[in-house]
C-alpha cells in the first residue's frame, strides 16, 4: 500500500518537474521554400553567429527564453556545412546529431532536399555497397583504412572485371569523407541507374603519407619544410604497394591501365595529379578538383610529361570553383600543361572551396570515365 501511494505521488509530481526543463528546440528547421532556421539555446551568451558554407546568414537574434535564431534566404537544394560561433568559440549544433567527419574542425550538416534529378539525392534505384577495410601500413608505419564502393550489379563470384576509380579526399578529411560528405556512393548509384556512368568500383584511401601534417599542434615535425613532399611521396608508395594490391586481390577488377582512374579534391587533387601524371603507365584517367599543393615548379613536379602523353591519357580533367582561392594556381597549371602539348579539360564552376562544388565535379567527371 505504501509503495502504491509513493508511486502515485511521484507520478503526480512529474508534470511539474517536467515544466522546469527547457523545451527542446528544433535546429536546423528546413522550410518548404528552402530557407532554413538555425537555433541555439545560450541564455548567457553575449554574441552568437552562424557560419554557413555556401550561403550568407544574417546576425542571430536572442529571444526571451535565451534561444538565438536566424532564418536564411531560400537555399538551393544541397547539403550544407555549418557551425555556431558563440562569444568567439566555434561549436557544433547541439540539437543536430549529423556531424561532418573532419580531423581539424567540427561542423554540423543541414540538408535542403531537392528533386530526384539531383545526383546526390537518394532515389529508388539499385544501391551499391560500401566496404570498410583496415590494414597495417609498412610504408607509413601506422594502422589505417580505406573504403571501397562496389556497384549494384557487382558479383564477387562472377567473371566480370570492373574498372576502378581511386578517389582522394582533401586536407583535414578522413577516408570516409567522399561517402559521408561527398555522397559518392549515392551519386554513382544514380548515374549508373540512369545509364550515364559505367558500373565501377571506387576506392577511397586515407590520403596522408605523413600523418603529422594534419596535427592540431604546430610541432617541429609539422613545421618541417620537407613534410609536404614526404606526405605525397609516402601516400603514393602506400597506394602502389599496399592499397592497389589489396584491392586487386580482393575484388574483381581489371588491372589494365585503361580501366584505372585517379582523382581527388584539394590536397587529394594535388595527389592525383602528382601520382597519376608521373605514372601514366598505371592510370589512363586523371582528375583534379580544386587541387592545392602541386607547387609552382611544374617542370620539377612532372619532369617526364610531354605531348606524346596525349595518346596515353584518356582524360586529364582539371576543375576549380570561380571563387576558389586556388583558381589562379589551377589556371597556371592548365596553361603549363598546354605549353607541354597536352590537352587538359578545363572546368570552372560557380563556388569556392566547398563540397557544394566537389559533389558536382564528381557528378560530371565520372560519366566521362571508361
Amino acid at each position: 500500500m505504501k509503495r502504491t501511494v509513493l508511486l502515485c505521488l511521484l507520478a503526480a509530481g512529474l508534470p511539474a518537474a517536467a515544466q522546469q526543463q527547457p523545451q527542446p528546440i528544433q535546429s536546423p528547421e528546413v522550410h518548404a521554400d528552402g530557407s532554413v532556421t538555425f537555433r541555439l539555446r545560450a541564455p548567457n551568451a553575449k554574441d552568437v553567429k552562424l557560419n554557413l558554407t555556401g550561403a550568407k546568414a544574417g546576425p542571430m537574434q536572442r529571444d526571451e527564453q535565451g534561444v538565438w535564431s536566424v532564418t536564411t534566404d531560400p537555399l538551393p537544394p544541397d547539403y550544407y556545412e555549418y557551425a555556431f560561433v558563440m562569444d568567439g568559440v566555434t561549436m557544433v549544433d547541439p540539437s543536430n546529431a549529423v556531424r561532418i567527419p573532419n580531423l581539424l574542425s567540427n561542423d554540423s550538416e543541414a540538408h535542403v532536399p531537392g528533386p530526384a534529378s539531383l545526383t546526390w539525392e537518394v532515389n529508388d534505384v539499385p544501391h551499391g555497397v560500401i566496404h570498410h577495410h583496415f590494414y597495417r601500413s609498412a610504408v607509413v608505419g601506422d594502422d589505417r583504412d580505406f573504403y571501397v564502393y562496389t556497384p549494384p550489379d557487382y558479383d564477387p563470384a562472377g567473371t566480370k572485371l570492373y574498372p576502378v576509380l581511386y578517389l582522394l579526399h582533401g586536407f583535414s578529411d578522413d577516408a570516409s569523407a567522399w561517402t559521408v560528405v561527398g555522397r559518392a556512393n549515392v551519386i554513382l548509384d544514380n548515374l549508373i541507374a540512369r545509364g550515364k556512368a559505367k558500373p565501377m568500383l571506387i576506392v577511397m584511401p586515407l590520403g596522408y603519407g605523413a600523418p603529422e601534417i594534419v596535427s592540431r599542434q604546430r610541432t617541429a615535425a609539422s613545421r618541417d619544410p620537407s613534410l609536404h613532399q614526404r606526405n605525397i611521396d609516402r601516400f603514393r608508395d602506400a597506394l602502389f604497394t599496399e592499397v592497389i594490391p589489396q584491392v586487386e586481390k580482393t575484388y574483381r577488377v581489371s588491372k589494365d591501365r585503361t580501366a584505372r582512374a585517379i582523382a581527388g579534391l584539394s590536397m587529394g587533387g594535388a595527389e592525383s595529379l602528382y601520382t597519376g601524371l608521373n605514372a601514366i603507365d598505371r592510370f589512363a584517367w586523371v582528375g583534379a578538383f580544386s587541387s592545392g599543393g602541386v607547387g609552382e615548379d611544374f617542370n620539377a613536379t612532372f619532369p617526364q610529361l610531354s605531348s606524346s602523353d596525349n595518346e596515353r591519357l584518356k582524360l586529364l580533367w582539371i576543375a576549380c570553383g570561380t571563387d576558389d582561392h586556388l583558381l589562379e594556381p589551377n589556371r597556371k597549371l592548365r596553361e603549363w600543361l598546354k605549353s607541354k602539348g597536352l590537352h587538359p579539360t578545363e572546368v570552372e564552376t560557380p563556388g569556392a572551396h566547398w563540397w557544394l562544388v566537389w559533389r558536382r565535379n564528381l557528378s560530371e567527371f565520372t560519366p566521362l570515365l571508361f
